[in-house]
């Protein structure tokens, strides 16, 4: 990051406001920092922030608050000058609708281009724990009930197999892993909890937790009733989802969890090496 983008940055932060644990700049305070010396000038650049604003649908008055600010005049008597209180997001609006000649205002927009790479970048993360963590949940889901159905009658590989194909075909609503996988483009050799998002890993883990749960309570043995089980309580899932607007066969394919898990160790690769160079170097 240039210097002149760390100025920006500390500026930004100097001039901020809390009160309630609620953070606001105001645009007086902000006008100069930008580079503009007239309030009718700047005025310009805040209504165009607005119009953008507006043109993301989102609400202007929770971004841009009207505002009065007392000053001083040279007789010692107070007038009230038009001033805004603007959330973080309507800063950067200004600085994208701002004067590109102004310097100022182009290390504004790239500072704020940096701070919503790293947002979208945090928010990503947040995401993919989010569903690495819920896959290594149903991996270990599946292994218990793998060795508890095996050891109630599901022996061989192809009737496990098939023991999970009426859990999915309950939950998807008839639709086999098989088809699946042909509708989401899916490699054959993959498994389709690869490519699941958060709440379908979820639902998967919950079906055969309460699977598993209840073969051991009702002491179930032979492939009839176990495949029932798993059916009933995945029939019992997708009821929930569908109460609550979420058709799993509908939902689109996520990016694959290797891709995830490979693109992570190299990022550690890369920070350990990094680590290791600058510990040498001091």
């Amino acid at each position: 990051m240039s210097d002149e983008i760390i100025i920006i940055q500390k500026e930004l932060e100097k001039i901020r406001r809390v009160e309630q644990d609620i953070e606001y700049w105001t645009a007086r305070d902000l006008m100069p920092m930008l580079g503009y010396k007239k309030w009718s000038t700047f005025l310009k650049a805040i209504d165009r922030a607005k119009s953008s604003c507006e043109n993301s649908s989102q609400n202007v008055l929770d971004h841009f608050a009207g505002a009065g600010k007392m000053v001083v005049l040279g007789s010692g008597s107070q007038r009230e000058i038009e001033d805004f209180l603007l959330t973080r997001y309507a800063c950067y609006l200004i600085a994208q609708n701002g004067d590109p000649r102004k310097p100022e205002i182009a290390f504004a927009q790239t500072y704020f281009a940096i701070q919503t790479r790293r947002q979208e970048i945090n928010e990503q993360r947040i995401e993919e724990d989010k569903r690495l963590e819920a896959r290594y949940k149903l991996k270990e889901t599946e292994e218990t009930i793998e060795q508890t159905v095996y050891e109630r009658g599901i022996k061989l590989p192809i009737e496990f197999a098939t023991f999970k194909n009426k859990h999915i075909k309950a939950l998807y609503g008839g639709i086999d892993a098989i088809d699946l996988k042909i509708k989401r483009n899916i490699p054959k050799h993959r498994a389709l909890a690869d490519f699941d998002s958060h709440v379908e890993l979820r639902a998967k883990d919950f079906a055969l937790a309460m699977t598993d749960h209840n073969i051991r309570e009702k002491n179930l043995v032979g492939i009839p009733k176990l495949e029932s089980e798993v059916m009933a309580n995945s029939h019992a899932t997708r009821k929930t989802l569908i109460e609550r607007g979420i058709k799993p066969e509908n939902l689109r394919p996520e990016e694959d969890i290797k891709k995830i898990e490979n693109r992570r160790k190299k990022i550690e690769k890369l920070q350990n090496s990094t680590n290791k160079y600058l510990t040498e170097k001091l």
